[in-house]
């Protein structure tokens, strides 16, 4: 389904509202925006947008290296957190078996 130009979702106008936010952090701080728009790019959503706002406005780093190092960080937690989560619908399931047995007449 093709949405018609101007006619953005609710998700697609947070992500660019957030997305101009960090623009504007990173800009702030002397660097260029296209490294904003990377690191938007990037962490993806608007949650790890504005956790990556909250370190440049707190930190206020000086050096690019610090501001790329923040985002790998944030997306390295993201990355373990949905790991975790899908270990654990994966054991859910297993338990589930465990206790139910497969659904076949042999169980």
């Amino acid at each position: 389904m093709h949405q018609g130009k101007g006619k953005m979702t609710e998700a697609q106008k947070e992500w660019t509202s957030a997305r101009d936010e960090l623009i504007r952090s990173v800009t702030a701080l002397g660097f260029p925006e296209e490294l904003g728009n990377e690191i938007a790019r990037n962490l993806g959503s608007p949650k790890a947008m504005y956790r990556m706002m909250a370190y440049l406005d707190n930190v206020r780093p000086k050096k690019v290296e610090l501001v790329v190092d923040e985002m790998l960080a944030i997306r390295s937690e993201i990355e373990t957190w949905r790991e975790k989560k899908a270990c654990e619908e994966a054991n859910c399931a297993y338990n589930e078996m465990l206790m139910n047995g497969l659904g076949t007449e042999e169980d």
